[in-house]
């Protein structure tokens, strides 16, 4: 006999945008997602025997996505994803959790002459911020907040020796280098007890974002980097001293290579070591490190 071992189902890639005017300065601010909803509960029978009468239509959530939005504040994030998850597992007796992903994309307000503009914004880069909150019925909330697509790069300040050489080793040791990644950084909270203790939380959202990039990339420039993962080790544990609501960090960071390129094929051209200054990007392969750091436990009195 065969049976369901898990199962969930959503909407995925609802794209909404917000604008929020004030009527009293005329400046206007904008926020633009990419929602995910997925839901987990009593629908077994839906999958085993056709029953669609345990389903809320995906469509249905595209459409909560929106109302939601025009009845509350779209930011924080974290508060947001929270309202929605709130109203699927309060809603519908059957749903026990809500899945919910936020991906808010950059939009900066222009400065124009000196002067921010009320109206006009421009996308600088691909970098998100990313909320992905579980809402489960009598069981609270988690959520985990983070920052994806922060592309970095250093010219020098990097190194990398001391490694394991073998048989299968061509790669030489380097006491300077360029170093660049793509940062996925996350962030989980303690869990939250229901809505009312994430609105009560709303100022932290913001400030642990801004915390976090902050910490990364002034960790990134200014030290002289041992290796990828000495690097994101004491990235980890600064936002955990930041933020003391936070229980665990973690980064990916892909390693963005750079190479040298030996021109001494056209007259003696020197362009390696401390002559470099033209490289190749590559695009793959690539280091790929990741680690995720805890709260370190305090040892049992005896």
């Amino acid at each position: 006999m065969a049976s369901v071992a898990s199962a969930r189902y959503g909407k995925d890639n609802v794209r909404v945008y917000k604008v929020e005017r004030n009527a009293e300065t005329g400046v206007q601010t904008v926020t633009e997602m990419t929602v995910c909803v997925l839901l987990e509960g009593a629908i077994d029978t839906s999958y085993t025997k056709a029953d669609n009468s345990v389903v809320v239509a995906t469509d249905s959530m595209k459409n909560t996505v929106y109302i939601k939005a025009k009845e509350h504040p779209v930011t924080p994030p974290e508060l947001f994803a929270s309202i929605l998850g709130t109203h699927f597992i309060e809603t519908y007796p059957h749903i026990t959790a809500a899945n919910i992903k936020v991906v808010t994309h950059r939009w900066t307000r222009m400065t124009i002459d000196g002067k921010p503009h009320p109206h006009s914004f421009y996308r600088d880069g691909a970098e998100t911020r990313d909320v992905e909150a579980v809402i489960r019925k009598g069981k609270g909330i988690d959520i985990r907040s983070g920052i994806v697509g922060l592309l970095v790069l250093k010219s020098t300040g990097s190194q990398f020796h001391g490694f394991v050489r073998d048989e299968y080793t061509t790669l030489p040791e380097v006491w300077d280098r360029i170093l660049s990644t793509d940062v996925d950084c996350g962030w989980s909270w303690k869990t939250f007890s229901g809505l009312d203790a994430v609105k009560e939380s709303i100022p932290k959202f913001d400030k642990a974002w801004e915390g976090a990039r902050a910490i990364t990339m002034k960790t990134f420039a200014e030290e002289d980097s041992p290796s990828v993962q000495n690097t994101m080790y004491k990235m980890c544990g600064s936002i955990l001293e930041a933020v003391p609501e936070v229980e665990t960090v973690n980064y990916s960071l892909p390693n963005k290579h750079y190479f040298e390129i030996d021109l001494s094929w056209h007259k003696g051209t020197k362009n390696t070591g401390k002559d470099a200054e033209v490289y190749a990007p590559q695009s793959g392969p690539n280091g790929l490190i990741q680690v995720t750091v805890a709260r370190s436990q305090a040892a049992p009195k005896l």
